[in-house]
């Protein structure tokens, strides 16, 4: 019925991660920028950093969606294993079935093998990790030897990070300083601008089969915006809420009282009180 209401084919306002609702807003594209461009240096590791919610996860698919036939990617959306049981994960994704997994040294032997035969290939290896504040100090290490893997003109394996701030700190680490200074490539996510954050409402809206994406009226999508930050998951939160507000009093726009209800439901926001008697 919520739907019928709005004249949507699907909810414009999901919190999952879905590639078909992708609003190219500034700082999304020069992360992605930032990426190919490291990609194609071909070396060290590329880090993107961001708060919870700000769209690491989608640029990450979007990412992955670029790469070509020749990129052979090992994707780990939960990288909180220990260094040997990482190493496997790893080869797993790259399809490389292991022998005698017991010891480290046969491990790395067979990467270094079976990375040599993807560069005779003319194929590159990309490892691309997700939550990687997650990773233990000692898996970080064993990535950094992992990448030490090459031949006399380039390495074996590029390796990209996506994590939150604290991902910061634990490189901050002396453990890992050597890791550290192999990063040749970050981007830290912001927030949307509340101009992108307007568009962003509309562009869903349509999306999800709405006529003309105009749900949210400008007062009602800036009051949003400042419950939210910007932070993308957050207004995702707030605008499905306040429509749910709107469709139960019969209203086809979102009004800044059914705003104010949202974000005075949603733990974890920070707006001030003030906002909430414009």
């Amino acid at each position: 019925m919520y739907l019928n209401h709005f004249g949507l084919r699907e909810f414009p306002f999901g919190i999952t991660p879905d590639t078909s609702f992708i609003y190219s807003a500034d700082a999304h594209q020069e992360a992605l920028n930032t990426l190919l461009i490291g990609l194609d240096t071909g070396e060290g590791f590329i880090k993107i950093t961001g708060e919870v919610g700000t769209g690491k996860t989608l640029l990450c698919r979007r990412f992955l969606a670029t790469l070509s036939e020749d990129q052979v990617v090992a994707y780990l959306p939960n990288p909180m294993l220990e260094p040997h049981v990482l190493l496997i994960a790893i080869a797993e994704e790259l399809g490389l079935k292991l022998q005698g997994l017991d010891h480290q040294f046969h491990l790395l032997k067979q990467f270094n093998q079976h990375l040599l035969d993807m560069a005779a290939q003319g194929k590159k290896v990309v490892i691309c990790i997700d939550e990687a504040q997650s990773m233990p100090l000692e898996s970080l290490e064993a990535l950094r030897l992992l990448s030490n893997l090459e031949t006399e003109k380039r390495k074996l394996l590029q390796v990209v990070m996506f994590g939150q701030p604290e991902l910061d700190q634990k490189l901050a680490n002396p453990a890992v300083r050597q890791l550290r200074q192999r990063i040749v490539f970050h981007y830290r996510m912001p927030g949307l601008k509340q101009e992108e954050a307007t568009h962003y409402l509309a562009h869903r809206l349509r999306v999800a089969g709405h006529r003309d994406g105009g749900v949210f009226p400008s007062a009602s999508s800036r009051l949003l915006f400042r419950w939210s930050s910007g932070t993308p998951r957050l207004v995702n939160v707030l605008a499905h809420k306040a429509m749910l507000l709107a469709y139960g009093e019969g209203k086809s726009r979102v009004s800044r009282a059914h705003v104010t209800l949202a974000g005075r439901d949603t733990e974890g926001l920070s707006a001030l009180r003030w906002w909430q008697r414009w």
